[in-house]
């Protein structure tokens, strides 16, 4: 049941897996060629689609692919409420359990080593679990990231309820000890990062990753350049995957020598950095502080001096950016945002500076809010909306597959106007 909810196409042989996400880039160009219908613009091709669909493109990897994971703390199927693991079953129907991650395919043997560990540490552990807030507890998830440079990091979050300080203090220095020199040291961790979180989820800015152990960043390798990763940077999931979709976002890109890059939704910089040599200038925005800072430093590590950062959200930095834009130089756009999709005021600012007349969309979720976006970069020109621009048009789509085993797709749409 955990296969079938994390990978639901693991049965399937790796073209036949490829298929079916071609199938459903392809109704996903349907659906969109038929929403701009009904906003007046002819956008049907051959096929009923928007735009050509290339074939989905393969990843070089495809099982033990992922560098993140997230595992949870639950109660697991014989009702132990200290399993770690992913999740079966809705909170709606309040039959969730969580189940050990060992046999699914896309997760690698360091990740689960990791968590078996995890597991024996809170099971050991005279201290709750965390299941549900109000109910007490202290274990909460835990996240292992990788890299291909053989570095391994962990991150626990801990509910503190009522802890003092002096008792916080002695579960971390249990936790360190732990996995450094006990039963955990066979995981060699990189870093041992703590967290004390009284919300689902948290920035770095609400409640600050604490170094409990080793170097404060790890490192990957990407295209021939190193990257610093922090605890909560954005990185995509399959570094090689990654690779092959940088390599065509820039030739996408059809970038010259005295082209401005503007790279929104930058992350830790990885896409800007990688198509730095083919450009005059790149221009990264990025909302998380700590993926700025790693950006800056991927970029003099590297020795790249085209590049400058921009911290805080898309929507309040893009517009005060665009709106000022007298560059001569030809500008083009890569957006890659989470499935939340771009905010309007980003799509407004984007559609109303002339200057961009070609854009690059990466999307993990183009059938969810992304196609807002979409619709709001084809409409015609919305004195109402505030947009004034040119609308673009969709040329090409080009879906990746950077997640395997899962029904999910990396679809990269090209818009030129």
């Amino acid at each position: 049941r955990l296969a079938n909810a994390v990978t639901p196409l693991w049965r399937l042989p790796y073209q036949e897996q490829l298929q079916v996400k071609y199938e459903s880039q392809r109704k996903i160009l349907q659906a969109l060629a038929s929403r701009l219908e009904e906003l007046g613009i002819d956008a049907q091709k051959p096929g009923g689609l928007c735009c050509p669909l290339q074939p989905v493109v393969p990843s070089p990897i495809i099982n033990g692919y992922r560098n993140k994971s997230t595992f949870s703390v639950n109660r697991g199927p014989d009702g132990n409420p200290k399993t770690v693991g992913l999740y079966v079953g809705t909170g709606r129907e309040r039959n969730i359990v969580c189940v050990k991650a060992s046999h699914v395919e896309n997760i690698p043997s360091k990740h689960k080593q990791v968590a078996q560990c995890y597991e024996e540490f809170i099971c050991r552990s005279p201290l709750d679990s965390c299941i549900l807030f109000h109910e007490g507890g202290h274990w909460r998830e835990l996240v292992v990231r990788t890299s291909r440079c053989g570095h391994t990091m962990a991150v626990v979050t801990f509910h503190p309820q009522q802890l003092r300080q002096e008792a916080l203090a002695t579960q971390k220095a249990l936790l360190k000890e732990f996995f450094t020199c006990g039963p955990g040291a066979v995981c060699a961790l990189t870093s041992l990062y703590f967290q004390e979180s009284t919300m689902t989820r948290c920035s770095h800015e609400q409640s600050p990753y604490q170094l409990l152990h080793g170097a404060p960043h790890i490192f990957e390798e990407l295209l021939g350049l190193k990257f610093r990763i922090s605890p909560d940077a954005f990185f995509q999931v399959n570094t090689a995957g990654a690779e092959v979709l940088y390599q065509a976002v820039g030739e996408l890109c059809q970038a010259t020598g005295d082209t401005v890059l503007l790279d929104i939704c930058c992350g830790t910089g990885t896409i800007g950095l990688s198509l730095a040599h083919q450009v005059s200038k790149v221009i990264g925005v990025e909302v998380v502080e700590k993926a700025i800072e790693d950006a800056e430093w991927n970029a003099a590590f590297n020795g790249i001096s085209n590049c400058e950062f921009r911290s805080g959200k898309a929507e309040a930095v893009l517009p005060q950016l665009l709106a000022s834009w007298e560059d001569a130089r030809p500008l083009v756009a890569v957006v890659n945002p989470s499935r939340a999709g771009l905010h309007y005021r980003v799509v407004r600012a984007i559609r109303n500076c002339r200057a961009i007349r070609r854009l690059l969309y990466i999307s993990c979720k183009p059938e969810g809010e992304a196609m807002r976006n979409f619709l709001e970069l084809c409409c015609p020109p919305d004195p109402q909306k505030k947009l004034a621009g040119e609308p673009f048009v969709p040329v090409l789509a080009m879906p990746f597959d950077m997640f395997p085993h899962t029904v999910h797709c990396e679809l990269v749409l090209l818009f030129t106007r």
